[in-house]
Formats: structure tokens, C-alpha cells, sequence
């Protein structure tokens, strides 16, 4: 049987032999809105929650938060309705401002912006990319109640009215992203980022949980302390086309937006793989490292313990984090990864070096990429150069008959075995 995966902007062809039955693990793909704009505005014509427009009439200063390079978000169909419903509340074009939140990846240069957003937008209104390094941005807000140092952007935080627009999509150990996540994480910072993300390690962080994740309950709290009004989110097929739009209080968008995300992304299968082959699901998914090792993280969900995962991931922007490089480089090993780790403690960057080692403990990760394999070899991400010959020495592996895993779109997928 011939397989297909994403791959950057193109995709890899293999062969699995028919002795081997392939399951193919893809969530539910629903049809997207026959109209996306429609949709949109009919999500802004129905507010979530308790509020209306005309709380925000006239408002002096309009911050809109939207998500950097790594996130597929459709702010072509997204953006134009809301700034429509903005300038009929009489809120001229001069009073907005988008904030790019880059949370701790690099900040985005003025070139990249029309690679995130539509040129008619570009041209109309003040464009500004956040920089979590610089503390004269940041201003700070207290503490959540879970400790969580609350850090974030300045001008956002001090705008009259504040909006987050993004996806509701699976997070590997906050749940699901959307709501004021955009914010609350895509422009702070390090000192409050690390405390929040350093709670991934409890059990209770898991993907595709929502009210008892420690992780997405903090950044609902630093969302409350910045002041996020309003959310406007989409829930997306594979093909990165709307579904549902969604709009209003931001708690109550992610809560029904993960329900929808959810019938979008469960998948059961009927029992773990001793081989899957996985992909993040294409560019901007597998743009670097630090994006696709979440192909790992669903994967290892259905992964019989030694079993092998191939990672397919272009990777063109390499690692994608100076911090997870610097600190993973002279590691020898796995084992030395997740011991000093924890001996350190949670540190933003060097964690995604923690995630790789912890899923390595469960089951073996070849990685096939575009990038310099020698960084990789040194990243201890074990790069391969022949994605055929490795699948056919792993399946050398098993039995004959053994069903193979396959994840075309894993970081929207969410596996779960329906019965241990």
C-alpha cells in the first residue's frame, strides 16, 4: 500500500507491504463552512457570554492579539468582519493595533508580516511584533493562584479594549489552545511562561483536557489579569478551512469550542502500535523542531512501549528555539537529557529537549527532515536519510500481519485506544 504524508509544502510517498495492514489514524476531516466570511459573521452577530457590543463604542485604543508564523490561522476570513463591527462602533482605523504574539520564539520583522497577514490590513493599521526578551514591553499584573508570575505586553495590557483572534486546536499538555491563551502566553514572557508550562509534568496536564488542566486553568487566570474581552476563534478541518467560528467572552468560546474541536480531532483506535509513522501535518506545522515534536507527543499516545515512531518533518527553520539548542547540545544521551532536566528543573526550550527524552523512554524515534543532520545527530533526534529503508527495517520487526499506525495530521489528532 502506498502512503502519503505532509511534508513542508509538498508530500512523501511510501510503501508499506500488504502483509502488513495499515491503519490510517485520521480524525474526523468535517466539510468547512460553505461560506467562511458568513461563518465569521455569524459567530460576531452571536456573542458567547456576557457581552454586547456597544460595551466597546467609542473606544479610544483597540488592541488585537493574533497568533506568529507557527500557527495556521485563516485571519483573511477571520479579521476583516471583526474590524468592519469595530469601525461601526465608531473606532477609527488609528485607535487599533495588532500585537503578534510570539511568546518566546523570535520576534517577527515588518518582511514577514504578509506572511500571517493580509496585505489591505498591513496597509490600514499599526502592525507590532512583541519581544519577550525586551522587559521595557512588559508590565506586571500580580500572581495567579497558582504562583504564576503575570508578565505581558505594555500596550496591550494598558489598551482600552483587548481581543485575541486564533484557532481552539489540541495543545499536548494545555489541552486546547484559543481563548486568551494568545495572549496570555503569546505576549508575556519568560518569567511567566516557565512557571506556567513548568506544570506539564503533573498528570493532570493532558491533552485534550480543559476544566481540571493545570496548565490551561493558569493561563485562564493570567487572561483574567490581563483584561481579554473578547475572543474570536476558528475551529479548523485538515485542510486548514474553517469549520465553526466562534465569538465572545473568551472562556465561554474555548468551552464550546472544544467541544466541536473535539468531534474534529478524537480518534479511537483499537489498540497501540508497535510501529507508527507520524507527521505534524505539513508547513507551517513541521516549520521547525519545537513545532513538530508535538507528531511525537500524539503519537506516543498509541505507541507500545519499544516500539518504533518516525517522525516526518521538513523542518526548513531548524531547531526553532536557541534555548532547547544551546542546552541540548553535549548531551550524550536520552537518559542524560531527562536527568539533568530534572535536576535543573523546568526551564522554557531545554523542556522540548525533556519532551523528545521522555517519549524516548517509551517507545524508539527515528526523525526524517530537511534539516542539517548533523544539528539533529547533536539534538539527539537520530535523523534519517532514507525514509523507505527504514520503514522497511522497522517492519522487519514485527510480525507478519502486525497493523503499521499512521498519523498524517497527528498534531490535530488526538488517538486514544477504545479499549486497554
Amino acid at each position: 500500500m502506498e502512503i502519503r504524508l505532509p511534508y513542508g509544502k509538498t508530500t512523501l510517498t511510501a510503501r508499506i507491504p500488504d502483509s502488513y495492514p495499515v491503519h490510517i489514524i485520521e480524525a474526523p476531516n468535517p466539510s468547512p463552512a460553505p461560506n467562511p466570511r458568513r461563518a465569521v459573521e455569524d459567530a460576531l452577530d452571536h456573542l458567547l457570554g456576557d457581552m454586547k457590543w456597544d460595551d466597546f463604542c467609542g473606544a479610544r485604543s483597540v488592541a488585537i492579539a493574533v497568533n506568529d508564523k507557527t500557527r495556521p490561522v485563516p485571519h483573511e476570513y477571520l479579521l476583516p468582519p471583526l474590524l468592519e463591527r469595530l469601525a461601526a462602533l465608531g473606532i477609527p482605523d488609528s485607535a487599533i493595533t495588532f500585537y503578534i504574539a510570539v511568546g518566546t520564539h523570535p520576534p517577527m520583522t515588518p518582511d514577514e508580516f504578509p506572511a500571517i497577514l493580509p496585505a489591505e490590513i498591513l496597509a490600514r493599521y499599526r502592525v507590532v511584533s512583541h519581544d519577550s526578551q525586551d522587559d521595557r514591553l512588559l508590565t506586571y499584573l500580580g500572581e495567579t493562584s497558582r504562583g504564576t508570575p503575570v508578565w505581558v505586553n505594555r500596550a496591550y495590557a494598558e489598551s482600552e479594549v483587548k481581543i485575541v483572534a486564533g484557532n481552539v486546536e489540541p495543545h499536548q499538555f494545555a489541552g486546547f489552545s484559543g481563548g486568551v491563551k494568545t495572549a496570555a502566553i503569546g505576549l508575556s514572557c519568560m518569567k511567566t511562561i516557565a512557571p506556567n508550562h513548568a506544570m506539564m509534568s503533573l498528570p493532570e496536564a493532558q491533552l485534550g483536557e480543559y476544566e481540571t488542566n493545570p496548565v490551561r486553568q493558569d493561563i485562564e487566570e493570567i487572561g483574567a489579569k490581563i483584561g481579554v474581552h473578547l475572543a474570536l476563534n476558528a475551529i479548523l478541518n485538515h485542510q486548514r478551512k474553517i469549520v465553526t467560528a466562534l465569538a465572545g467572552a473568551p472562556r465561554p468560546v474555548v468551552q464550546t469550542g472544544l467541544e466541536h474541536s473535539r468531534l474534529a480531532c478524537q480518534v479511537a483506535v483499537p489498540q497501540k502500535y508497535a510501529f507508527l509513522i507520524t507527521s505534524p501535518g505539513g508547513h507551517p506545522k513541521d516549520i521547525n523542531v519545537y513545532q513538530s515534536q508535538k507528531a511525537l507527543g500524539h503519537a506516543i499516545l498509541i505507541a507500545r512501549p519499544g516500539g518504533t515512531v518516525i517522525i516526518t518533518a521538513a523542518c526548513p527553520e531548524g531547531s526553532g528555539s536557541d534555548h532547547y539548542e544551546a542546552w541540548t547540545l553535549g548531551k550524550k544521551s536520552l537518559a542524560e537529557v531527562r536527568e539533568k532536566f530534572k535536576a535543573e528543573g523546568f526551564c522554557i526550550g531545554p523542556h522540548k529537549a525533556y519532551q523528545f527524552a521522555r517519549d524516548g523512554a517509551i517507545a524508539n524515534y527515528y526523525l526524517y527532515t530537511d534539516m542539517n543532520h548533523d544539528l539533529a545527530r547533536a539534538l539527539l533526534l537520530n535523523p534519517i536519510s532514507d525514509l523507505q529503508a527504514t520503514i522497511d527495517q522497522a517492519l522487519a520487526d514485527l510480525s507478519s500481519g502486525e497493523p503499521v499506525g499512521i498519523l498524517p495530521h497527528a498534531v490535530s489528532t488526538i488517538p486514544y485506544v477504545s479499549h486497554q
